[in-house]
């Protein structure tokens, strides 16, 4: 990580599987990360329309945001304090390293914050991500550990978000326009009309992107 030894935990019983803990030995992950304000079953649902290869687990963010939870706090719209982002990417990496099993690979899916969590989580260990799916999100300014590396192996990475999108501020969409195509093997996409969501047209997008990802190579 960083100096900074600050830990926001992952609340291990408020995790969704997709699986039994017997039926996931062996198989990819897929980890599920909420947006602002959400739960832990708000992109669940959307596991009956994601490929069957991996296991899919959604994980609570550890902070109270209203009815719901949040990964940081706001602050400063789309460029929270460092430090927040590090702490909840610490829970999450603490919470992976205490699993039974090491997954045979690791995937990440964000929303909004979920988003700039997914992203923040390859900046401090870019080895152990094999992509990320990041909707409606952004990076967060300033170097992190892990950024000349990303640099190196370009993980990939597709990035989704609406052209009336209200709530992700455009200095943040500029920060990640600039620092994507350097640090991943980008997949952009923009939807016309689109607001802080996700549409079917992108759904679909995200899942053609998933299946690349674990179709098994021809020998």
């Amino acid at each position: 990580m960083d100096n900074s030894d600050r830990i926001e935990p992952i609340d291990t019983d408020a995790v969704l599987w997709s699986a039994g803990e017997h039926d996931r030995e062996g198989r990819p992950l897929l980890l599920i990360l909420h947006g602002f304000g959400s739960h832990e079953g708000d992109l669940f649902a959307l596991a009956p329309h994601l490929p069957l290869e991996p296991v899919i687990a959604a994980l609570r963010a550890p902070l109270t945001a209203g009815q719901g939870w949040s990964w940081f706090p706001i602050g400063e719209p789309g460029d929270p304090g460092p430090e927040a982002l590090d702490a909840a990417a610490a829970g999450v990496l603490e919470w992976l390293d205490a699993l039974p099993e090491q997954p045979a690979s690791i995937g990440l899916l964000g929303f909004s914050q979920g988003g700039a969590m997914a992203l923040q989580l390859m900046r401090h260990a870019p080895e152990r991500f094999a992509f990320a799916v990041q909707l409606s999100g952004f990076v967060a300014s300033g170097e992190r550990p892990g950024d000349a590396r990303l640099a190196e192996l370009r993980p990939p990475v597709f990035w989704g978000r609406g052209t009336a999108d209200q709530i992700i501020p455009q200095t943040a969409v500029a920060r990640t326009q600039d620092w994507l195509p350097d640090h991943s093997t980008l997949t952009e996409r923009i939807y016309e009309g689109m607001a802080h969501s996700v549409s079917q047209t992108e759904l679909d997008e995200i899942v053609e992107f998933l299946r690349e990802r674990y179709a098994t190579p021809r020998a």
